[in-house]
């Protein structure tokens, strides 16, 4: 009986992830679909209304904010509403954890805001962390200090700090951006792909 489990288990821990990202990206489909399609059967006629219409306007919709993001004003006001909501207890909490998470993701045509994965001195140990400014210039400091701002990511992504580091102090790892973001993010529950190099006592 205990095999039976244990095989029944493996199949569990096989097909999970699988069927959970499937249903995720099935749900924000049809969430999508659901919310514009109400907006848009008021100013659309029902013989032009065909289903998908609303995903299609909510992905157009997502193309157009990504380019207004690049306007002054638009900007402007993602910085107020950035300092709004990180200045109210509990929603503050949820807040800067996923934005701090979706600095992981590529935008405006560059790479991951996250540049490389290093493990920075931690008490008798070592932590993991991303390197987001290589230069003194970048972080505005007085010429003559060289140092790396890194971002030091909390388990389970609720929250972090960016310290910044002389250049000597941090050890560079060969593991990828996205394998550290993981063993960060899982708190090393879950391990790394053997491409990457999983740190010791971080």
């Amino acid at each position: 009986m205990r095999k039976i489990w244990n095989t029944m288990l493996k199949g569990l821990v096989a097909l999970l992830p699988v069927g959970l990202t499937v249903y995720l990206v099935y749900w924000l489909a049809v969430a999508t679909e659901t919310l514009f399609s109400r907006v848009l059967k008021v100013v659309v006629p029902d013989s032009l209304y065909w289903p998908g219409l609303g995903l299609v306007t909510g992905l157009v919709v997502l193309y157009l904010a990504g380019l207004a993001v690049n306007a002054y004003v638009v900007r402007r006001a993602l910085r107020l509403s950035d300092e709004l909501f990180a200045r109210i207890p509990v929603v503050k909490t949820i807040y800067v954890a996923i934005r701090d998470f979706m600095t992981f993701f590529p935008s405006a045509g560059k790479g991951s805001d996250l540049q490389r994965v290093v493990l920075v001195p931690f008490g008798p140990g070592k932590a993991i962390g991303f390197v987001t400014a290589e230069s003194s210039a970048a972080l505005g400091v007085a010429e003559g200090e060289d140092l790396v701002a890194v971002y030091l990511p909390m388990s389970y992504m609720i929250g972090g700090y960016t310290v910044f580091l002389p250049r000597e102090v941090i050890e560079p790892t060969s593991m990828s951006v996205e394998a550290g973001m993981r063993l960060a993010l899982m708190g090393g529950v879950q391990g790394v792909p053997s491409s990457g190099t999983a740190p010791t006592g971080a």
